[in-house]
C-alpha cells in the first residue's frame, strides 16, 4: 500500500495557523499592538479602514529592526522573546510563539516598512498570501509600521463569516481598550476612516480609564489595594449604584496581560453579594501581579486565558481586598475594630476628675392620676396646674356629653329635629356589592402562578401563559408598527434626561437617532459623551430610559446581526425586552386580562420576539389523566 502521510506546504500550514491566531480583523489589532509594545514603543497610532476589512495599520515608535530581521519576523516560530524552553516560565513580553506574522500574512497583504535608530535608511517588505512580493531599502521613520490590508483574500469562505461593519468595529474597538488600559505609561491613537476615535496621552491608571470610559467615570471608581507574598492587587472597582446590566466594563489585567477567568470573575461577584440588583454587574479594573513562574500562559492560542498554581488562594485574596475596600470607602457596611483617635479623651481633659452626671427625677408624678390630685401633691406647679386644666383635664362626668345622641336628636340652627335613624349613605352598601360580585366574576377567568404565569380557562380546558414572553410579543409588535409607519406618540419631559456613556456608545445611539425618534424618543443634543432626553414613548417611565438605552447598546454589540440585520427589528426587540413585564411582578385582575387579550390580537401570539413559546394548553383529559 502507497504512503498517504505527507507534509503540509508551507503556505497551507500557514492558513491553518491563521484560523487559530486570525479569527477577525480585531484579532490582527491585537497581535499588532501587543508587538508594538515589545517593541518598546512610547506612542502607538491604530489606523482602521472599514472596520479592519480593508485596512489595518500600526505604527510605533519602537526600537525597529534590521534588513535580516525584517525577513526573518513573517517565517513561522520565529521569535526574539526566547531562546528555551525555561523562558516559558519567565515571561515578560506580550508575544512568544512566533505564529502572528506569518498567520497574518499568509491570509492578507502585509507591508512592512521599519527602521532602526542606529540606521540611516529602513527597509519595506511586501508579502501577499505568505509570498515574498517585494523588500528594499526605503525612507522611513525610527520604529516600525505594519498594514494589513484585504484580510481574507484567498479565503472567501472566512471573509463572508464576518458580520457588519458596526459589529467588527466594535471587537476592534474592544481590543484597543484592553491593551491601552494596560499599559497607561504609553500614548495611544485610534483612527477610524479618516477620523480620530480616540487620543489617550500617558497618564496614570485611573486618568486612562477616565480617558477611555468618560469623565463620568471617575465618580463611579473606588480603589482596591492589596500587596501580600502571593498577589499584588491594584486598580479600581466600580460603585454598586453604577452597576450595569452587562458585563462591558471587566477588566483583569495579570501582569499586563489582559486575560479572561470566570473563576476570579465569581470572586468580584461575591465580593458584592447583597449590594447588586438582580442582573446587573459590577465594573472592574484591576492588575495582579504575581510569579510568571506560578501561571501558564500557553494554553490557548489568543492567550487570553491563564492557568494558576493556586487558583483557591488568589480567589480568597481577590474576594477580601475588593470586600475590604468597599468598606473601607463606606460603600458597604463592615464591622471596624480600629481605635477610632477622635474619640480619644484630649490632653486637656486627662487631669480632670470625672464627676458623674446628676439626674434630677419627679417622683410623685403618675401619668394616670387626675390632675387635681396632681396639683395637690405638687403646690409648687399650682399655678401651671391651674392654667392647663381648663383644656387639658378630662371632666368625670365624660358620658354625659352623648346623652343628645342617645336619644337620637339633635336641635340645629333652624330649630328642627333631626332623627339619625332616617339618615342613610349615598349608594355604599351598593358600591361595595357590585365590586365583590366584579371580584367573583373576574376571578373565576384568570388566576396568576408565582408571579409569573398567567393561568386562564378555556372551552377544551386551561391556558398557561408566561406572563414575561407575552408582554414582550404584544410590545415587540406595537414598536415594529410605528417603525414601520414612522408615527409614535411622544411623552414630553418636564426636565431634560441627560445621560452620560461612552464615546463608543454614543457613536451607536448616533446611528439609531432616526428609528428611536420613530418609537417616540425625543433628542435634544448629543455630545461625545452625554445624550440629552426632551421626549420619550408613552408609558416609558423616565427611571427605565438610561437602562433601556444600555440593552439596546449591548443587543447591538452582541446579537451579531448578519447582512439581513433589520435596525428596526432589533430596536423593537430590545425595548421590548427592557419595558415587559417582569417574572415576579404581580398583576391584578384586570392587568391579567387585558394583557391576555393584548396577546391573542396580535399576528403572532404563539411566540416571543425570540422565537419561545409563550403559552401552552392542557385540555381537560390531559388532566383526567394526571389523576388516573
Amino acid at each position: 500500500m502507497a504512503d498517504i502521510i505527507q507534509l503540509l506546504p508551507d503556505h497551507v500550514a500557514n492558513q491553518i495557523a491563521a484560523g487559530e491566531v486570525v479569527q477577525r480583523p480585531a484579532s490582527v489589532v491585537k497581535e499588532l499592538l501587543e508587538n508594538a509594545i515589545d517593541a518598546g514603543a512610547n506612542t502607538i497610532k491604530l489606523i482602521i479602514k472599514d472596520a479592519g476589512k480593508t485596512l489595518v495599520q500600526v505604527i510605533d515608535d519602537g526600537k525597529g529592526m534590521s534588513t535580516t530581521d525584517a525577513r526573518l519576523s513573517f517565517e513561522r516560530h520565529a521569535t526574539s522573546k526566547i531562546r528555551s524552553a525555561d523562558d516559558l516560565f519567565q515571561l515578560h513580553t506580550k508575544g512568544f510563539r512566533g505564529e502572528a506574522l506569518a498567520s497574518i500574512a499568509a491570509i492578507a497583504h502585509v507591508e512592512l516598512k521599519t527602521k532602526q535608530e542606529t540606521d540611516d535608511v529602513g527597509n519595506t517588505v511586501q508579502i501577499e498570501g505568505s509570498k515574498v512580493v517585494a523588500q528594499e531599502v526605503v525612507v522611513t521613520p525610527n520604529g516600525t509600521s505594519v498594514a494589513v490590508k484585504n484580510l481574507f483574500f484567498n479565503i472567501p469562505a472566512r471573509r463572508n463569516f464576518l458580520k457588519s461593519d458596526a459589529v467588527e468595529l466594535r471587537h476592534i474597538i474592544d481590543e484597543f481598550h484592553r491593551v491601552a488600559l494596560a499599559h497607561p505609561n504609553i500614548s495611544f491613537l485610534l483612527y477610524n476612516n479618516g477620523g480620530e476615535s480616540f487620543n489617550l496621552p500617558v497618564s496614570n491608571f485611573r486618568q486612562r480609564i477616565v480617558n477611555v470610559f468618560g469623565s463620568k467615570t471617575n465618580e463611579k471608581l473606588v480603589p482596591v489595594n492589596e500587596d501580600t507574598e502571593v498577589l499584588k492587587i491594584s486598580g479600581f472597582v466600580g460603585k454598586p449604584e453604577y452597576a450595569k446590566k452587562t458585563r462591558g466594563e471587566q477588566y483583569f489585567f495579570v501582569n499586563n496581560r489582559f486575560i479572561k477567568s470566570a473563576y476570579l470573575n465569581h470572586a468580584i461577584a461575591s465580593a458584592f453579594e447583597g449590594l447588586l440588583k438582580s442582573g446587573t454587574h459590577a465594573s472592574y479594573f484591576l492588575n495582579l501581579d504575581v510569579d510568571p513562574q506560578t501561571i501558564d500562559i500557553n494554553i490557548h492560542p489568543t492567550k487570553t486565558e491563564i492557568k494558576f498554581d493556586d487558583e483557591h488562594t488568589l480567589y480568597a485574596i481577590l474576594r477580601a481586598a475588593v470586600k475590604h475596600s468597599l468598606g473601607q470607602f463606606n460603600i458597604a457596611p463592615v464591622l471596624d475594630f480600629d481605635r477610632d483617635p477622635n474619640l480619644d479623651t484630649t490632653y486637656e481633659q486627662q487631669k480632670r476628675n470625672i464627676k458623674a452626671p446628676q439626674i434630677e427625677v419627679d417622683r410623685s408624678f403618675n401619668p394616670f392620676q387626675d390632675e387635681a390630685v396632681k396639683s395637690e401633691a405638687k403646690p409648687s406647679f399650682s399655678s401651671v396646674s391651674k392654667q392647663s386644666t381648663s383644656f387639658k383635664t378630662t371632666p368625670s362626668n365624660w358620658d354625659s356629653l352623648y346623652v343628645g345622641v342617645a336619644s337620637k336628636e339633635i336641635n340645629n340652627n333652624d330649630d328642627t329635629l333631626v332623627d339619625f335613624s332616617e339618615v342613610q349613605f349615598e349608594s355604599e352598601e351598593q358600591t361595595a356589592s357590585m365590586f365583590e360580585n366584579e371580584e367573583i366574576e373576574q376571578a373565576n377567568t384568570t388566576y396568576q402562578i408565582h408571579n409569573k404565569y398567567i393561568v386562564s380557562t378555556i372551552k377544551s380546558g386551561m391556558l398557561v401563559i408566561d406572563q414575561y414572553r407575552a408582554h414582550q410579543r404584544v410590545l415587540y409588535e406595537d414598536f415594529l408598527k410605528n417603525l414601520t409607519i414612522k408615527e409614535a406618540t411622544s411623552q414630553q419631559l418636564l426636565f431634560p434626561l441627560q445621560l452620560h456613556f461612552s464615546k463608543q456608545d454614543v457613536e451607536i445611539i448616533k446611528q439609531l437617532k432616526e428609528d428611536l425618534e420613530f418609537t417616540g424618543f425625543m433628542f435634544a443634543e448629543i455630545t461625545q459623551e452625554t445624550v440629552e432626553i426632551t421626549g420619550v414613548p408613552v408609558g416609558v417611565p423616565e427611571s427605565e430610559v438610561s437602562i433601556i438605552l444600555e440593552q439596546l447598546i449591548s443587543d447591538v454589540e452582541n446579537e451579531v446581526p448578519d447582512s439581513n440585520f433589520s435596525a428596526a427589528d432589533l430596536l423593537a426587540k430590545s425595548m421590548a425586552k427592557s419595558l415587559a413585564i417582569k417574572t415576579g411582578q404581580s398583576l391584578q385582575k384586570d392587568e391579567q386580562e387585558h394583557l391576555v387579550n393584548k396577546l391573542f390580537a396580535c399576528k403572532e401570539p404563539n411566540v416571543s420576539p425570540t422565537n419561545k413559546t409563550t403559552f401552552i394548553t392542557m385540555s381537560v383529559d390531559e388532566l383526567d389523566k394526571k389523576f388516573i
